[in-house]
């Protein structure tokens, strides 16, 4: 696969946001907790401002405009004309095809289970429930019946009891009531089913992978989840059929990878033809240089300042969601790198295949998980957990890539 034309050449050397960034980003996610602690009302007015189905909120326009200057200037970047040639490509494509779906959703469900349902069941507490919301399509059940692991009761929404019944207060509804460590593994699958579709440009760019192969993958696995994120999500929530989502997955994928694609490509274009490929490569490119890590850096602000109050005051209970979260990644990681590293590929489209499967798409499994179980549950939170650990931990793996270049074939010209 060629890899020199798939995006124009990066300039070397890091700056100051590339060198310090794990820094910025521990900096970003405290200040973003601290916010959402102490200034509830100021963290929370951003994340108000959402694009909602059924009542759910499933895009924040915030995020959405921070997540689109995020992608914008890795997509200006891109030459078109060889993507194509990119994803002729077979071995890394079908490398990233099994990983993210034949491998990833079902390690992600054992590695939950052994963690949350056996080793950390105790710490977590066996009497210890979640209420959610009915299933959908099941809002007839009486109270007291059951549906899979949960049982329907009276909730108050107020008070955030279970009552004995709804005349004991206006804002009572009927809620599933489960174990709250099988809602926690909820939101872990859902985000083992959600490969990543837009953070992944960041990684693999700063991992100077093949952004074309990308690309790629980025195109191939949103097409995908149209049609085996409800399929597996049903299978292994065991919670039976489970509704696909179609607008929320419609709407990500058309908002962080649809907009800024066509944006870049348009404008690449336009501007090339008005100023020239010169300007274009030496002016214009150096001014975006620093705007996809600023825009990722706000972006963990927004985020973290939403669920500031909960992670500050169940700090272990982040951990016991954590480990299983942390694990995965790694585990994933390594299975990816390492048959990149026995099926020959070069770097550039090594380290892409492996960040794919590794990181989530984790817009698309919070906007479902509050969906399917509400705001306020634990698989919601799990999911926010899962952004809390991949920044991080997704940075240190753009450096073990970055320490392994020679691991694998040399490309045609430097990375």
């Amino acid at each position: 696969m060629p890899t020199e034309a798939c995006i124009d050449k990066k300039p070397k050397g890091l700056s100051i946001f590339e060198k310090y960034l794990t820094l910025w980003v521990i900096l970003c996610i405290a200040g973003g907790i601290v916010l959402g602690k102490f200034a509830p009302g100021i963290a929370k007015a951003p994340n108000g401002m959402a694009i909602s189905v059924n009542d759910a909120p499933v895009v924040s326009i915030p995020i959405a405009i921070c997540l689109f200057l995020m992608m914008y200037p890795i997509m200006v970047k891109i030459n078109f004309a060889e993507v194509i040639k990119a994803g002729k490509s077979i071995k890394p494509v079908g490398l990233t095809l099994v990983i993210n779906w034949a491998i990833k959703p079902f390690t992600m469900y054992a590695i939950s289970l052994l963690f949350l349902g056996t080793l950390f069941y105790g710490f977590i507490g066996p009497d210890a429930m979640d209420y959610v919301k009915m299933p959908l399509g099941q809002t007839q059940m009486t109270v007291g019946e059951t549906h899979g692991a949960g049982q329907v009761v009276w909730y108050d929404q107020i008070t955030d009891k279970v009552v004995d019944s709804p005349t004991d207060g206006t804002d009572v509804v009927k809620r599933l009531e489960v174990p709250l460590w099988r809602s926690y593994m909820a939101g872990c699958i859902l985000l083992g089913i959600a490969p990543c579709t837009a953070m992944v440009l960041v990684w693999g760019y700063l991992a100077k992978g093949n952004d074309g192969h990308t690309l790629v993958m980025v195109a191939i696995n949103s097409l995908a989840m149209l049609l085996l994120y409800g399929p597996l999500g049903g299978l292994l929530l065991g919670i039976g059929r489970l509704p696909v989502p179609w607008e929320a997955l419609l709407l990500s994928v058309s908002i962080y990878v649809a907009l800024p694609l066509v944006a870049g490509f348009v404008s690449r274009k336009l501007i090339i033809s008005i100023k020239g490929e010169k300007w274009f490569m030496e002016t214009f490119l150096h001014i975006l240089t620093p705007i996809t890590i600023i825009a990722l850096l706000i972006t963990l602000v927004l985020l973290f300042s939403f669920k500031g109050e909960t992670i500050l005051s169940d700090p272990l209970t982040i951990v016991w969601i954590a480990v299983p979260l942390l694990i995965q990644t790694v585990l994933i990681f390594a299975l990816g790198y390492g048959l990149a590293k026995l099926l020959k590929l070069k770097y550039s489209d090594a380290a892409p295949s492996a960040m794919i499967g590794a990181s989530n798409h984790f817009e698309v499994a919070i906007a479902t998980s509050v969906m399917l179980f509400g705001l306020g549950s634990g698989a919601a939170l799990a999911t926010v957990v899962g952004v809390l650990i991949e920044v991080p931990l997704m940075l240190m793996l753009v450096k073990v890539c970055l320490k392994t270049q020679g691991w694998f074939p040399a490309d045609k010209q430097p990375i």
